[in-house]
């Protein structure tokens, strides 16, 4: 009888299961252990059914770390109405720039809510052709493409800044999360982000830059570097660079 009622109490959480509790569930639970700490055996105890029951909403583990991609993307698309998919033709209406700006300190964030998962950013979409990915991560490129548009870049330039936004946002947040501190639970500054294996003549630069590297940039250097790469295809007075 006991095994007959937890079998039960199991159909029952089954019959409630949806794809995007199955994501934020796991999500969560690599915020919290890993991406060591997930698998499919682990994400079905956490929601309480048996494994097979979650090949419904992931064909393995491939799909699964997609799956968490997918998440921290529609959260970021969630998180602000700004990010909401809208007609292309009412972004006439919106300062480009400033909306650039909001978007790409968006993904930053939710890349810092979510550091785990950060690594998955590089590698899965190094590993999944782009018209196979999640439908949010779809919608947050044909955003930041339509805003870039909206400039009045033509179609190369477009590409091209496009190319540039992606790669510095994504890269500061890589160098953001990069590992530094070498031993947290030792006080002494030095030893704690181990400069005593960065050998001082051979590395120097190195060296001295470690400290800087312990302690985030935050989004004031996010800001003015995009603000570079802007102004790179724009001439002073905002019209679309011919150099």
């Amino acid at each position: 009888m006991p095994e007959q009622a937890g079998s039960g109490r199991r159909n029952r959480r089954r019959g409630r299961l949806s794809r995007d509790l199955v994501l934020t569930t796991a999500l969560a639970l690599v915020d919290r252990e890993g991406l060591s700490g997930l698998s499919m055996r682990r994400l079905a105890a956490e929601l309480g059914v048996e494994a097979m029951a979650l090949y419904r909403y992931a064909a393995g583990k491939d799909a699964l770390l997609d799956g968490l991609v997918e998440a921290v993307f529609t959260e970021l698309l969630e998180s602000r109405t700004s990010l909401e998919p809208e007609p292309l033709e009412h972004l006439a209406d919106l300062d480009w720039r400033g909306e650039l700006h909001r978007t790409v300190r968006e993904i930053h964030r939710a890349a810092l809510r979510h550091p785990q998962v950060v690594p998955l950013l590089a590698t899965r979409m190094l590993a999944v052709p782009l018209t196979r990915r999640p439908r949010a991560v779809l919608r947050v490129q044909e955003r930041l493409l339509a805003l870039l548009a909206r400039a009045g870049f033509d179609d190369h330039r477009t590409q091209l800044a496009y190319r540039a936004v992606v790669a510095w946002g994504l890269g500061y947040v890589f160098v953001e999360l990069t590992a530094v501190v070498d031993d947290p639970e030792e006080p002494e500054p030095a030893i704690r982000l181990g400069l005593h294996r960065l050998p001082a003549r051979e590395l120097p630069h190195l060296r001295a830059t470690v400290p800087a590297l312990a302690e985030p940039a935050g989004e004031e250097v996010l800001a003015a570097g995009l603000d570079a790469l802007l102004d790179r295809f724009l001439d002073g007075s905002g019209r679309e660079a011919m150099t």
